[in-house]
């Protein structure tokens, strides 16, 4: 199936462009107009927040992405059938790298799982966690001109060239979350008595995409993409989209990422809550004005950091830096 796609559908070349007739989520500025919003959520620049109690650890945060990215050279290699591999290779290293990935690593190291079996097993989720943003960013920048666009774009997004055509693409992202799956339950190490939370992992992971998690994000950012931007309703939609999408992920991977590590339930609930806030920020910087942000971004920060009381170490430092590199694009 995969060849014949190709042999119909040959390398397309398509130019970066905004498409005009898919409707964007509304921000109003001080002024009163509508303005589109970009924020830069990229954890390899070093910048500091005004009141920042927490440095910003960069080579801790690149240290982790650079594993992730080690370890996906590994297992997203290209080889037979190539029409599928070879797709699959693209769009997984040309996809921009998610946060969240390297917040399971992180998790892991704080419970104090980071050098053994559980640390490579959290490098094995945080991969896979990545290959399902790949593919959820593939179908997001499809080239396609009669879906709508959901996120404000005010510049091309970075699937602008497209090295493969669009039902190709489609079919490649719908196979890539099976197959980040697959490298989850292939880290099992029967001899580490593991099984139980391996397949607790995935459980968690399918939630978090499913229809109670991110689809259901993507329902509400579908309705709110249809209004005028007025009203609790349209506030309560950005809300649950904020919270089912980067904040469920967010808080997906990082009750992933204490679970491979061995941490106790209340350690495993305080990082899903840490990292649930931490995603919420994220998508609220995303989606609202910086008037409109800054309280809610504000609270979500103390709320966060609310969680990692109950723990001790010098990577509580590491970790808590992750919501001050977020709050540094406010």
């Amino acid at each position: 199936m995969a060849k014949t796609l190709c042999s119909i559908n040959p390398p397309l070349h398509v130019g970066a462009r905004i498409n005009h007739s898919r409707p964007l989520l509304k921000c109003r500025s001080q002024g009163g107009g509508l303005r589109r919003v970009v924020v830069n959520m990229s954890l390899s620049h070093h910048h500091q927040h005004n009141h920042d109690k927490h440095h910003i650890n960069q080579p801790y945060w690149a240290a982790i992405n650079d594993q992730i990215q080690a370890h996906l050279k590994k297992v997203v290699t290209v080889k037979d059938p190539v029409s599928v591999f070879e797709p699959m290779h693209h769009l997984v290293f040309s996809s921009p790298l998610d946060t969240a990935p390297a917040l399971c690593v992180a998790a892991c190291d704080l419970v104090g799982g980071g050098g053994g079996c559980g640390g490579d097993q959290a490098l094995a989720a945080a991969a896979a966690l990545q290959i399902i943003h790949a593919a959820y960013n593939t179908h997001e920048y499809l080239p396609l001109s009669d879906r709508p666009s959901l996120m404000p774009k005010a510049s091309p997004g970075p699937m602008g060239h497209h090295a493969f055509g669009p039902n190709v693409e489609l079919l490649t992202g719908d196979g890539m979350v099976p197959f980040g799956l697959e490298l989850v339950a292939k880290s099992d190490d029967p001899a580490q008595n593991s099984s139980k939370r391996i397949l607790r992992v995935i459980v968690e992971i399918t939630r978090a995409i499913g229809s109670l998690g991110v689809v259901d994000g993507q329902y509400s950012e579908l309705q709110c993409s249809q209004l005028d931007g007025n009203g609790s309703w349209h506030v309560e939609l950005i809300n649950n989209t904020c919270e089912k999408k980067e904040g469920g992920l967010h808080a997906c991977a990082a009750a992933c990422g204490a679970i491979l590590g061995g941490g106790s339930e209340e350690e495993i609930e305080r990082l899903r809550m840490f990292g649930l806030y931490v995603g919420m920020i994220r998508g609220t910087l995303l989606r609202y004005s910086p008037e409109k942000r800054s309280i809610r971004v504000e609270e979500l920060r103390d709320l966060a950091l609310k969680e990692l009381e109950g723990f001790d170490g010098a990577n509580v430092k590491a970790i808590s830096s992750f919501i001050e590199g977020n709050l540094s694009h406010v």
